[in-house]
């Protein structure tokens, strides 16, 4: 018995092999290209990076993203097999953001499958190792969860997305944690502080080295749901404005403090944002300023008309005399080259007019997120002293 089993399954596989080779020799052979054994981003030795597609077919191709510090995009060259390539750097060891346009399509490098997604757009993310990313890496430490949360949010009328970072050891005890709330940038979504902003690393690592308190971390959607044609206005950012404030303070963090262990009173919670989240964090950190001790905000200021309204509107907490008392940090950083420098100016000017203290602190660099996790790194060990 066990020997007729053991010609039959001997039988079967025999069969099997003579119907894949059946089928092999009908299909059409395919012929290798270039893009077989292509590799792109590819890191050299000294840091420069090259960057490359098979795009035979193509008649320009360029590159642009945050490793040019807002320079025109590079050109790539061809060659005879078809495939577009350039060398850019070298460049100081970071994360970096970049896109391909062929012919004028916005194109994703189909080698490099590590991307950053946008509320409209996707980009690459490519790495350049080195001693200064030591602080945003994902080390041999102990890490803790980044999960995606739906809640349904009242204020919006829909169902909405937010990250939320636990600490190391979140599951296994019953400890409560102070909350930091962490806010992205217009064009991105939720998922930006938790790719490209390596928020869960840089967090890991500090709690790792003894820097910064275990906390938990939300990072929700800032991007407000907006009619297709709306045009980016005065109006239209006050509307925006007022629908992620409703958002935030009715449905976000109930949520929050009901579903997690959270310490829940200012003394532990803590606010931070970078551009269009550094607005919305001006604006509920004012409003609302009984809510938060902690307060960041990173390339950011008070927009366009939006500063000739700011001190009607936070009359109330710019004019408090208490308001220091009750802020143990605000602090605010920017790059010297970044393009909203003029409203972090005149936001700081009514600051200091009211006479409302903070840290500032004035790096190289642009509105990049280059800038935005050195400074997520340094402002979240101030946080819960």
């Amino acid at each position: 018995m066990k020997n007729s089993t053991s010609k039959h399954a001997i039988f079967l596989a025999l069969f099997a092999s003579l119907l894949t080779a059946g089928a092999m020799a009908q299909m059409p052979q395919r012929t290798p290209t270039p893009n077989d054994t292509l590799k792109s981003p590819k890191v050299m030795d000294d840091k420069r990076v090259a960057i490359q597609i098979y795009a035979p077919k193509a008649s320009e191709v360029t590159v642009g993203g945050d490793f040019l510090s807002g320079g025109k995009p590079v050109s790539l060259t061809k060659n005879e097999q078809g495939v577009w390539s350039a060398i850019v750097g070298p460049l100081r060891p970071d994360y970096y953001s970049y896109t391909l346009m062929v012919d004028g399509v916005r194109t994703m490098d189909p080698k490099n499958p590590v991307i950053k997604q946008g509320i409209s757009s996707l980009e690459n993310m490519m790495a350049v190792p080195g001693a200064e990313t030591a602080f945003e890496d994902n080390k041999a430490v102990p890490h803790g969860e980044v999960r995606e949360v739906w809640y349904s949010s009242g204020s919006l009328n829909m169902m909405r997305r937010m990250h939320v970072y636990t600490p190391p050891g979140y599951e296994k005890g019953n400890t409560k944690y102070p909350v930091f709330y962490l806010l992205h940038g217009a064009g991105d979504d939720d998922s930006g502080w938790n790719t490209i902003g390596r928020a869960g690393f840089i967090i890991d690592n500090l709690i790792a080295a003894g820097q910064a308190k275990p906390m938990i971390v939300v990072m929700p959607n800032g991007s407000m749901p907006m009619p297709p044609t709306a045009g980016m206005n005065g109006q239209m950012m006050n509307t925006m404005r007022s629908m992620f404030a409703n958002d935030f303070l009715n449905d976000i963090m109930p949520t929050v403090e009901k579903t997690y262990r959270t310490l829940t009173n200012r003394e532990n919670r803590a606010l931070a944002g970078l551009s269009m989240g550094g607005f919305q964090t001006l604006d509920v950190s004012l409003t609302r300023p009984e809510l938060f001790n902690y307060v960041g905000v990173f390339s950011s200021g008070f927009f366009g008309a939006s500063i000739d309204e700011a001190e009607t509107k936070y009359a109330k907490a710019l004019n408090d005399p208490a308001f220091n008392k009750n802020k143990k940090l605000f602090w605010v950083g920017i790059g010297k080259d970044d393009f909203v420098m003029d409203a972090n100016k005149k936001t700081l000017a009514l600051l200091d007019k009211h006479q409302i203290k903070y840290q500032y602190k004035e790096t190289t660099g642009g509105h990049t997120w280059i800038n935005w996790r050195q400074y997520l790194n340094e402002y979240t060990p101030l946080l819960f002293k």
